[in-house]
């Protein structure tokens, strides 16, 4: 019941570590284990005889330097995020566009133009760079009956970049409501009526299926090979022939990092321990790194995947494996959080606990030696509260009882897990670790809360079963239909939907104009909301398994 991801750890021999308070060290027995170099370095100097510095210092100056056109760079800027490589050429882009939103801020009429696709590409690169751009800068093309203007239809290149844009609205902005439903309309009559350009239509289908705001530039940006805005420039191949390389490096960093989880994960024995619990290190790994794209956190992704394996293992479980008696005890153990309290648990609860400790343990020293920070009672705190979630689903199970929709969801929110990633990810990264963000970090805030909610809603549009699993599996949607029996599944769907809207737009308002959060933090929030639609594609289970094969094996084909 929680977000499907799956595993199972432990080392060979028993370890047990020392507790400690949150503001000394933390004393720990290592098991042998040494953690992951970060490779990055390494096989970058592997690129050099292909030019790979050279090539990356002369995009830069193309970006900086060049005498093209402001809108030209804005092009080179949406190119490199399309292709994933605006990691290498951040600090360019902020100057930038800080640049163009200060002319912009002063012009004191908008834009000063009415063209679409300009307005709109401007809008989003603004608010995805968290400069707030009001939406009241599309009233332009809105006619006096309040919808916009019918003209517009004709224009595919503005009618996609108001798409586009219509995905970075917060609560309130009810006039990118409507621009997102009259483009998606357009768009969709389009493609069923005259689009005979094979190369339009690919163009459209890619707007509609992933919006760069919503989707992972790194698993879709194969995709967008192919020339963004229909123009013949200088830049556009080397920026292309760059990410092919760019890529290829990624790739090889990915491989040494699932060698290093592998390792991990056989000499931690846990999947020969625990039989009923899912043993998928790979599918645990593609989570953390679709929340950490930057090459530089290997290390940061190697120790995520850890974590994330326990919320399959625990979940695996509750839902599979204890009897209700057993699992109040398991609970209870990890509020204790006591070793000599594990040792009434059954065998294979006590394996699990003692892990868990290890790993919290292992996880906390790290972070406490490269930060300053000993993270073990928030970490404790979240697996405590995690486990309390799965064992409110077990008791409304187990006795037949079933939930409102909202006591469901708020529970939901909790059980899926979210909260342990987006948790982990804030200490692992030990950017802002003031005593303050801990405290909001602490009470799951809305950043979190949000994703948590995208997550949980869009599971509960699927199937409600993960691949072979025969443990119990709860729904929103049908809490939803019990609670209301006159209404319909289709409405009920579509009430979902609503829902994981409105849970983006407080996300979207948490991550680009709120600013307690570092970029880096916020950013891992967005991709793992981003992630969600390629986890759960029941429709399509080769889905994600084709996404994993083109970044860990698949050559770059253009």
């Amino acid at each position: 019941m929680t977000l499907q991801l799956k595993s199972l750890f432990f080392p060979k021999t028993e370890i047990v570590a020392t507790k400690a308070p949150r503001s000394q060290s933390i004393k720990y027995v290592k098991c042998g284990y040494q953690p992951p170099s970060n490779k990055w370095n390494i096989v970058q100097e592997d690129f050099l005889n292909n030019n790979y510095e050279e090539k990356l210092k002369v995009l830069k100056h193309v970006l900086t330097n060049s005498s093209e056109s402001s809108l030209q760079k804005l092009y080179m800027i949406d190119a490199m995020q399309h292709l994933n490589i605006d990691y290498h050429f951040q600090e360019e882009i902020d100057d930038f566009l800080w640049k163009e939103y200060v002319i912009y801020s002063n012009s004191g009429d908008g834009f000063g133009h009415h063209d679409l696709h300009q307005i709109a590409l401007h809008f989003r690169l603004f608010r995805q760079q968290g400069h707030y751009v009001p939406p009241e800068v599309f009233n332009k093309f809105i006619d006096k009956r309040g919808k916009f203007n019918q003209r517009l239809c004709g224009n595919m290149k503005g009618i996609r970049d108001l798409y586009e844009a219509s995905h970075l609205s917060i609560a309130g902005e009810d006039i990118l409501d409507e621009a997102e439903q009259f483009s998606k309309q357009v768009l969709k009559e389009r493609l069923l009526g005259d689009c005979f350009d094979n190369h339009e239509a690919k163009l459209i289908r890619n707007t509609l299926q992933h919006p760069s705001h919503k989707s992972l530039a790194m698993l879709t940006g194969r995709e967008f090979f192919g020339d963004f805005h229909s123009m013949n420039n200088g830049w556009l191949g080397s920026f292309k022939d760059f990410a092919e390389i760019d890529f290829s490096l990624q790739q090889h960093l990915h491989q040494q990092e699932i060698l290093q989880i592998s390792r991990w994960w056989t000499e931690l024995g846990l999947g020969n321990e625990l039989k009923y619990a899912r043993n998928q290190p790979l599918k645990w790994y593609m989570c953390s790194l679709a929340c950490l794209t930057d090459p530089t956190l290997s290390e940061e992704r190697v120790e995520l995947t850890k974590a994330i394996s326990f919320i399959y293992i625990i979940d695996d479980t509750f839902d599979l494996h204890g009897t209700l008696h057993e699992l109040t005890m398991f609970t209870d153990v990890v509020t204790r959080w006591d070793i000599e309290a594990s040792e009434q648990l059954p065998d294979s609860m006590k394996i699990c606990f003692k892990a868990l400790y290890n790993l919290n343990n292992e996880i906390s020293t790290k972070i406490y030696t490269k930060h300053g920070f000993n993270p073990t009672h928030s970490l404790r705190k979240a697996w405590e509260s995690l486990c309390k979630a799965f064992l409110v689903e077990a008791e409304w199970f187990g006795c037949g009882n079933i939930p409102s929709g909202e006591e469901y969801l708020k529970n939901g929110i909790i059980s899926s897990g979210v909260h342990i990633v987006l948790v982990h990810i804030f200490f692992l990264l030990g950017q802002r670790l003031t005593q303050h963000n801990v405290e909001i970090i602490d009470r799951s805030p809305m950043i979190i809360s949000s994703a948590a909610k995208i997550l949980r809603l869009w599971d509960d549009l699927g199937t409600a079963k993960d691949e072979n699993q025969e443990g119990n599996d709860g729904s929103y949607v049908y809490c939803l239909l019990m609670e209301h029996q006159d209404m319909s599944l289709k409405r009920a769907r579509e009430e979902v939907m609503s829902m994981i809207s409105d849970a983006w737009k407080n996300l979207n308002q948490e991550c680009l104009f709120q600013k307690s959060f570092q970029t880096t933090f916020t950013k891992a929030c967005l991709n793992l909301a981003r992630m969600v639609p390629l986890i759960y594609n029941y429709d399509n289970k080769r889905y994600i398994q084709d996404y994993i094969n083109s970044l860990i094996s698949d050559p770059v084909i253009t």
